[in-house]
C-alpha cells in the first residue's frame, strides 16, 4: 500500500509544479458551481439534515431535508413518540467522514465531460477506476484480483441477476436451481423471482438440498452473503459441485475482521457499503471464469450499457482519498470501525441485562487489515425475543417505537428482527434510548 500511496501523492505534486508553470491558468467557468456547492454544503439545519443541490426550493432558498423524527425549518424540532427507524440499511454512518474530507472528495466538472456512450475502457468502463479498484481491494487485503475480470454494475443489486443469467447453463433441459442459506438477503428471492426465465428459478434455502447428490448439484447456482446479512457471520459454500455467487458487500474493515483475501471464482462488492454513497448505485464483480465474465457482460451491455460516466467518476476521486488516507486516523476503515463497533456494544450492554431479548454471538478475530484481534462491528443487531409469548419480534419492537425488518423477511423465524447500525448518529440514538426503556420495562415488570 505504501507505494500506492506514494505514487498517488508523487502525482499530486507533479500536478500542482504544472499548475504553478501555467501563470496564464484562471478559474472560470467552475467557480460559480464551487461557489454555488459551498453555500449550500454550509446550511447547518442544526445537526439533524442536510441541504443539497437538488433539494426542494422555497422562496428561491434550499430548504433542509431533516433526520427521522426531526422537523422544522432548519431540522431543530424533535418529534415526541416518533419511532425509531432501524429497518433500511442507509449506510450514513459514512457521511461524517465525508464532511472530514470535503475538499479532498469533491468533484466539479465541465456540462460537456463525457457526454458519449463510451468510456476509455472496453464494456463502458473506466480503466483508471478498475485500475483504483484493484489498488483497493490489495491494500486492504480482502479480495484476490490478480488474473480476474472486473465488470460494474449499478450497485450490486444489477449484478445480482447478471450473474445468474451468466452461471446459468445454456440450453440444459431444466432450469438451473437458485439457492441461499436462512437468513438471507430476501432481494435473491426477489430478483429471481421476478426475473423468472426458463434458465433459473428460485429453489428455496439450501437445507433442503443438502444431502442431494454431488452430481445434481451441478445444476445449482448458490448465494454465499459473507459477512452475512442480517447476522453478520463470516459464511462458506454449504452445496458441494454447484456454482456460487459470494456476496462480498460487507467485507470491509468497518463491518468485520478480514482473516484474508476472498478468492472464490465469483465476487459482488459495493460502493454503498465501502463508501457509504449508495445513492451512486455503483457496484462491481470480480470473476475467475472469462465465459462468465463475458456472459455478465453481455448481460450488462443490453441492460443499460453501463454504469453512469458521471458516477463512475465520483466513485474513483472516493476510492482516490480511501487510498491517500488508509492506515491513518483519518483513515475510512479506522473511522467506520470505530463508529461500528461503539454502536454495537452500547446495544450489546443494554441487551445484556435483559432476559426478554439476545443477540448473536459474535467473537474477536484477528484482522490482516489492522494487524491485531478487533471487537466484531456488525452492520446490523440480530435481534431474538426469548419469551414464549413474543412470536413476533418486530411486532414487539413496534409496539416499543421501534421500527425492525421481521424475521420472515430472511426467511427466518418471526422471533427474530433486524436493527441497523449503519444508519445517522440521530438514528442509532434513539434505537438505543427506545431499547433502554423497553428492556428496564422487564425490572418494573418482576417486582
Amino acid at each position: 500500500m505504501g507505494g500506492a500511496k506514494g505514487s498517488y501523492g508523487q502525482l499530486l505534486l507533479l500536478f500542482s509544479l504544472f499548475l504553478s508553470r501555467r501563470p496564464q491558468l484562471t478559474i472560470s467557468w467552475s467557480e460559480s458551481a464551487a461557489a454555488e456547492a459551498e453555500a449550500i454544503a454550509a446550511i447547518p439545519c442544526s445537526g439533524h439534515g442536510r441541504a443539497y443541490l437538488d433539494g426542494i426550493l422555497v422562496d428561491g432558498v434550499p430548504t433542509c431535508e431533516c433526520n427521522t423524527c426531526y422537523a422544522g425549518a432548519d431540522c431543530s424540532q424533535l418529534l415526541p413518540d416518533c419511532p425509531a427507524d432501524a429497518d433500511s440499511g442507509d449506510p450514513l454512518f459514512l457521511e461524517p467522514y465525508w464532511q472530514q474530507h470535503a475538499a479532498s472528495s469533491a468533484v466539479v466538472f465541465s456540462g460537456w465531460h463525457r457526454m458519449s456512450y463510451r468510456t476509455t475502457g472496453d464494456y463502458f468502463i473506466s480503466v483508471e477506476l478498475e485500475k483504483h479498484i484493484r489498488l483497493l481491494h490489495e491494500a486492504v487485503g480482502n479480495a484476490v484480483t490478480d488474473g480476474r475480470f472486473i465488470v460494474f454494475g449499478s450497485g450490486s443489486t444489477q449484478l445480482l441477476n447478471a450473474l445468474v443469467y451468466a452461471l446459468s447453463p445454456e440450453n440444459a433441459s431444466t432450469p438451473a436451481s437458485v439457492v441461499a442459506t436462512a437468513p438471507y438477503y430476501a432481494l435473491y428471492k426477489l430478483q429471481t423471482d421476478l426475473f423468472d426465465r426458463r434458465e433459473y428459478e428460485w429453489k428455496g434455502v439450501t437445507s433442503k438440498w443438502v444431502n442431494a447428490s454431488v452430481a445434481s448439484m451441478g445444476n445449482f447456482i448458490e448465494f454465499v452473503t459473507s459477512p452475512n446479512n442480517p447476522d453478520g457471520r463470516l459464511l462458506q459454500s454449504v452445496l458441494g459441485g454447484s456454482s456460487v455467487i459470494y456476496d462480498h458487500a460487507y467485507y470491509w474493515p468497518h463491518f468485520t475482521a478480514i482473516p484474508a483475501p476472498a478468492d472464490e471464482d465469483v465476487m459482488i462488492f459495493t460502493a454503498s457499503k465501502v463508501t457509504g454513497h449508495a445513492s451512486s448505485r455503483f457496484g462491481w464483480a470480480v470473476i475467475k471464469d472469462e465465459k462468465v465474465y463475458q456472459k455478465a457482460t453481455e448481460y450488462m451491455q443490453l441492460n443499460t450499457m453501463g454504469v453512469s460516466r458521471d458516477t463512475q467518476l465520483r466513485v474513483l476521486k472516493l476510492v482516490k482519498v480511501m487510498l491517500a488516507e488508509m492506515r491513518g486516523e483519518g483513515g475510512i476503515f479506522e473511522f467506520g470501525h470505530k463508529t461500528t463497533r461503539e454502536r454495537w456494544s452500547k446495544l450489546s450492554k443494554v441487551i445484556s441485562s435483559s432476559n426478554r431479548f439476545s443477540l448473536q454471538q459474535l467473537s474477536p478475530l484477528y484482522c490482516t487489515y489492522f494487524k491485531k484481534i478487533i471487537d466484531p462491528s456488525p452492520a446490523y443487531a440480530w435481534l431474538k425475543c426469548e419469551m414464549e409469548g413474543d412470536v413476533d419480534c418486530s411486532a414487539v419492537l413496534r409496539e416499543a417505537g421501534i421500527i425492525s425488518r421481521a424475521g420472515a423477511v430472511f426467511e427466518a423465524s418471526s422471533r427474530y428482527a433486524r436493527l441497523s447500525l449503519i444508519k445517522t448518529q440521530d438514528d442509532v440514538d434513539l434505537l438505543l434510548q427506545r431499547m433502554e426503556a423497553l428492556v428496564s420495562k422487564e425490572d418494573v415488570a418482576s417486582f
